[in-house]
């Protein structure tokens, strides 16, 4: 019975609670058993408290049995993303400095899936700052893929992903600035959508005006996925930005293969020659392009303009670093990875005229993706150019025999799209002869937030690969 409860999806379980077919406190134990048995091995949960989250699901059953109303993720175990403030929980953000950091206040994202009825478990693993897409930091160290613990999870949710693949919980949030919801949901074999920005409010975050880093859902399915997503969104008033996308193209009968039938497809394995993509990733990808065509798909090689994306992401980016930290490691040199610091320390050379031409630079990609959008329905490309790779390598140096200078440069898949604004998300689309997962990465207009999370759903009826569970090191 455990280990059937660890693997029902979110939708399920939650209707299983509400329906007092299974208790709040026996799925709770479920998923702590599994964390027993299999984290000291991921790593992906690093900080857990079992007698607040007995407590928590003890009163979610006592609100079930009394009849009293109860939110639509009522019962369900989640551990944060360590990068997220949690009242009352240790949040360290993966840097030595908050070893011991306590919050007084949740992020409103926390905030709304608490209120939703979630039970609180513990938090989960991130690199240091969350910047990155390989998880690992000095504080809890590294975690590992549960599909093949000596891989990498991704990054920076990439304990929420292991923690999803690993049966630990059956949702996780996340948030993502340049793959930082899609590369780990690739590697785990998850879903991760980086919503249209907006949608999941901006309200804790020191700068309301950056437009790159977004809060997001992840989930072992689309639908899970989805479920979180409703309770993350809607519009703050602590951000100006937030808004309510009323997404009216989103089919209201269950997803199904014949959904892609007539989509304009544009189909872009290499972001039209503008990244190097492993063979292991395209073996998988590309025939997935051909099944959307037999579907009835218009599939064609396209890409949307991409043109200055890499100079604008990276600039912006460069500056915010420079904004919370250059400060800091002007005082405490040693006090960042060599990453971060070297990051910080480029965006401490920019200046104004520059940040404001990457933004001007970001306005005309996201005009001529709204063009582009008026001529396709989908794009699809790959969430990640490489496979999950060796836990111990800091990142990937090389692609296809293509040097890789710096370690941003393998996460341009996802990170070439962030500029434009648009949603886009992860979905598992296959596995390499070795076992390790690929995800597709699915991009849609602005606003189609739903629609996409719908179409997600409709590809893992082609591709069944969703309810493949790790089998390496017994982590079943």
């Amino acid at each position: 019975m455990t280990n059937d409860l660890i693997y029902r999806g979110a939708v399920e379980l939650a209707g299983l609670l509400r329906s007092r077919q299974v208790s709040a406190t026996e799925v709770l134990e479920a998923h702590l058993d599994q964390i027993d048995k299999l984290n000291p091995l991921i790593n992906a949960v690093v900080t857990l408290d079992e007698e607040d989250a007995r407590a928590a699901a003890a009163e979610a059953d006592r609100k079930i049995v009394a009849g009293e109303p109860v939110g639509p993720l009522h019962g369900l175990p989640i551990s944060f993303k360590d990068a997220a403030n949690t009242a009352g929980m240790r949040t360290t953000f993966g840097h030595p400095q908050f070893r011991d950091h306590v919050p007084t206040e949740n992020d409103l994202h926390v905030q709304r899936i608490l209120d939703a009825g979630a039970v609180r478990v513990g938090k989960t693993n991130v690199p240091e700052f969350a910047a990155g897409s390989h998880t690992f930091n000095r504080v809890f160290g590294a975690t590992r893929n549960p599909y093949d613990p000596g891989k990498s999870a991704g990054g920076s949710s990439g304990g929420a992903a292991a923690a999803l693949a690993a049966g630990f919980q059956p949702i996780a949030d996340g948030s993502d600035m340049g793959g930082s919801l899609r590369n780990p949901a690739s590697f785990c074999n998850v879903v991760g959508l980086r919503p249209t920005p907006g949608m999941v409010p901006n309200a804790d975050g020191n700068n309301v005006f950056f437009p790159l880093g977004v809060a997001g859902p992840m989930g072992r399915t689309a639908a899970d996925a989805a479920l979180l997503f409703e309770v993350m969104t809607g519009v703050s008033s602590a951000d100006p930005h937030s808004v309510f996308l009323p997404d009216p193209e989103c089919p209201s009968t269950e997803p199904s293969p014949t959904d892609f039938a007539g989509l304009r497809i544009a189909f872009a394995p290499s972001l039209g020659g503008r990244i190097p993509v492993s063979r292991e990733v395209l073996d998988v990808i590309e025939p997935q392009a051909a099944v959307l065509a037999a579907l009835g798909a218009h599939v064609e090689l396209d890409c949307p303009d991409l043109d200055g994306s890499e100079q604008v992401f990276r600039v912006l980016r460069a500056a915010s670093f420079d904004s919370m930290w250059g400060e800091q490691l002007a005082a405490e040199p040693d006090a960042f990875n060599h990453f971060l610091a070297g990051n910080i320390r480029e965006g401490a050379l920019l200046t104004g005229r520059d940040v404001v031409r990457a933004e001007e630079g970001m306005t005309r990609l996201i005009r001529k993706a709204a063009g582009f959008f008026e001529r396709y329905d989908l794009v699809i490309a790959p969430a990640s150019q490489v496979v999950p790779f060796d836990v111990d390598l800091e990142y990937p140096t090389e692609i296809e025999g293509q040097r890789l200078q710096n370690y941003l440069d393998w996460m341009r898949a996802p990170y070439l799209f962030t500029p434009l604004g648009l949603p886009a998300l992860s979905v598992p689309a296959g596995f390499t002869p070795a076992g390790l997962p690929v995800g597709l990465q699915m991009v849609g207009a602005r606003g189609s937030d739903a629609r996409l999370l719908h179409l997600a759903s409709a590809f893992e009826k082609i591709s069944s690969c969703s309810s493949v569970r790790p089998q390496g090191a017994a982590v079943l």
